[in-house]
């Protein structure tokens, strides 16, 4: 049977649905291009044999943790001019390699540190090593935006410019992973370990994205797939129509069809598996379900806008509310996956002002119920506390939004001191109530709060406790406030509680951008010369807000600081180390010590090399000594020398401990 498509995509698509169907028990369907046909019968019958490469052993691609000092490492682009340095306590970084014109368009590590990726024309570069070389090439020009895999499995590219094989295979043919199938689609989606194309899509709406702009519009269009947390499934939103779900490495559709969903605008997966973990509860009792995924559609005629929560494979319907007066919905995940916070904007009954409200699932209890939290402002930003002994979670929210103006690279041009900072956690709860709840956890509540700011960025220590206030990207405020979210305070009671107390509250001018360090022991600000030219450059502080170093370059553009993969310590070791941390405090110190005075380091090194090289010295003297009493015959330790032979020898010495001088008269 020979079937004729209008277009290329329409034969690929036949060829991946229906290609290996099963039509009963001992029929399957076997469908492929005719080019296919072609090629096949047209193979020279003279063996070749194929050139295989000689094996090359990899670096060690995770080096750098291996540090002795546990330094973190972190990426600058000046200019044109990359480098990577080493992080020290003291402020001044060591310089690990540099680079001119390493990337054409911006940086970005993958989300485990493994790999530093850089944008060229042809396509997408890999590196990493001791050497920094490269490590894998993905050849898809024009690539403007990458996207990994949480565990690294996976990359995907995007290019504003449709690919063309016919094209590539003029310039590269060798390297040319695209086929006919190919042609136009926009998103390549590939196996970072072996470097092959699994699978190209289209996009169905193109956002407008300038070829020139050194700062990806990631808003609209990007990521163009969201993955599951375990790398097994990814998908994406055919804008009001339907949710596609795909399994990797296959990439094909789950049940082979999408999930049609009237009105859809956005998912969002949990960012913990279902196994192993906690179960999900239900209304029939807990479920261990294997991934949960969250989407929210609009409000359509008569229905209400609704978020739904579904289980992935079995596409099993979890929960759903239903939500009235809605403009937007964004979902945040508690890192451990226990809560999703939805927050919805909503319109008044006089439709003149919006206001915000916080819908918040609990996914550990019975039949995941509810919490609505009512604000009367909008909610700017929300963040989750990634770790703690408690949920808790940020928010910055305003009463109108729309007062703050903004100019064409994107910077405040009127900053006003109209935002409230809120921190939100759940009340105790004791007695017969806790009993019924089967929880000392309580609903959320507003535990602190900072009225008249002009904070619009809110940054958590990874490890959590920290928290960092910056106004960023203001032509006329520069504040940064370090705060701690649980300083001990002595209660009038004489116990001891904690409260949150502002460190330090320093400035830096044109500041655009702030990001932690993976282990929470450093802040990074920066002013980026891709929003304007006024003092460039980043400065480096500690978690109690004090500056380590401030270095300014011209044409400064970016700073990132090089992840870190999970730990892999347990809880319970994790603990233990804590445990024990006072026993490390005196090697610290020392080091501490060393690294404040690199003079005075030099000398105690030199002196401890010394004290290390007259012990070994003495050890090879005694031994030498031991044997020559051996070969002599004469005792070799004191248990074997006669009482009579033993002698002792006294030494007095006399030490000045004070002295007084007197005058007579």
């Amino acid at each position: 049977m020979f079937i004729e498509f209008d277009t290329v995509e329409q034969a690929a698509t036949a060829i991946r649905q229906l290609n290996g169907f099963k039509m009963d028990k001992t029929h399957i369907l076997s469908v492929h291009k005719f080019t296919d046909v072609e090629r096949y019968a047209t193979m020279d019958d003279e063996y070749r044999e194929p050139v295989i490469a000689p094996y090359e052993e990899r670096e060690h691609l995770r080096s750098w943790l291996l540090d002795p000092k546990a330094r973190d490492q972190f990426a600058t682009m000046r200019g044109d001019e990359v480098s990577i340095y080493w992080n020290n306590k003291n402020g001044k970084p060591d310089l690990v390699v540099n680079r001119n014109k390493w990337t054409e368009k911006y940086l970005q590590w993958s989300p485990k540190g493994t790999f530093l990726t850089t944008f060229h024309r042809p396509g997408l570069v890999l590196w990493g090593g001791v050497s920094w070389g490269k490590i894998v090439r993905f050849v898809h020009p024009g690539v403007k935006f990458a996207d990994y895999s949480p565990n690294e499995k996976y990359v995907v590219t995007f290019s504003p410019e449709p690919i063309d094989p016919e094209a590539i295979s003029m310039t590269s043919p060798q390297d040319n992973p695209f086929g006919p199938e190919d042609e136009g689609n926009h998103v390549a989606i590939w196996e970072i370990h072996t470097g092959s194309l699994l699978r190209t899509f289209p996009v169905h709406q193109l956002a407008n994205v300038k070829p020139d702009d050194p700062l990806p519009a990631l808003k609209d269009i990007w990521p163009h797939f969201k993955w599951s947390s375990d790398d097994r499934f990814f998908a994406r939103v055919v804008p009001g129509k339907m949710l596609s779900i795909y399994e990797a490495p296959s990439m094909g559709l789950v049940d082979r069809k999408s999930i049609k969903v009237d009105g859809i605008v956005d998912f969002s997966w949990s960012p913990t598996p279902g196994k192993p973990g906690k179960p999900v509860a239900t209304s029939q009792g807990n479920k261990q379900f294997d991934h949960v995924l969250a989407y929210w559609t609009p409000e359509m005629g008569n229905q209400p806008a609704r978020v739904t929560l579904l289980n992935v494979p079995n596409k099993e319907i979890i929960r759903t509310k239903n939500l009235f007066n809605i403009n937007e919905c964004q979902m945040h995940w508690h890192p451990n996956g226990d809560y999703l916070a939805v927050k919805v904007e909503r319109v008044s009954k006089s439709k003149k002002s919006t206001f915000s409200n916080i819908e918040l699932f609990y996914l550990r209890d019975k039949s995941v119920p509810v919490e609505t939290i009512e604000l009367k402002d909008n909610i700017l930003t929300f963040a989750w506390e990634p770790k703690g002994n408690k949920p808790r979670f940020v928010t910055i929210s305003t009463v109108d939004p729309t007062l703050v103006q903004y100019n064409n690279s994107g910077m405040i041009m009127n900053t006003l001191r109209c935002n409230t900072i809120s921190i939100y956690e759940p009340e105790k709860v004791t007695g017969v109530k806790a009993k019924v709840m089967q929880s000392t956890l309580g609903n959320f509540q507003c535990v602190f709060q900072l009225e008249k700011k002009a904070t619009n960025t809110v940054q958590w220590s990874p490890q959590g406790r920290y928290l960092v206030l910056a106004v960023l990207r203001s032509t006329s405020v520069w504040d940064i406030e370090f705060w701690d979210t649980d300083y001990p305070t002595e209660a009038k009671s004489g116990s001891t509680t904690s409260a949150p107390q502002l460190l330090a509250s320093p400035e830096h001018y044109g500041a655009t951008e702030i990001e932690w360090d993976p282990t929470g022991r450093y802040v990074a600000s920066y002013a980026s010369a891709w929003r304007h030219s006024m003092e460039n450059g980043f400065c480096l502080w500690d978690t109690r807000g004090s500056l380590l170093g401030k270095h300014t370059q011209e044409k400064f553009k970016q700073f990132l600081w090089r992840p870190r993969p999970p730990t892999l310590l347990t809880s319970a070791q994790r603990k233990q180390v804590a445990k024990n941390l006072a026993q490390y405090s005196k090697e610290f110190e020392e080091e501490d010590l060393l690294s404040e005075n690199a003079a005075s380091s030099a000398i105690i090194m030199k002196h401890r090399r010394q004290l290390d090289e007259w012990k070994a010295w003495r050890a090879r003297v005694e031994k030498e000594y031991l044997e020559e009493r051996q070969v002599l015959g004469k005792p070799t330790s004191p248990e074997e020398i006669p009482a009579g032979d033993e002698e002792t020898i006294e030494e007095w010495v006399e030490e000045l401990v004070e002295e007084t001088e007197e005058v007579v008269e």
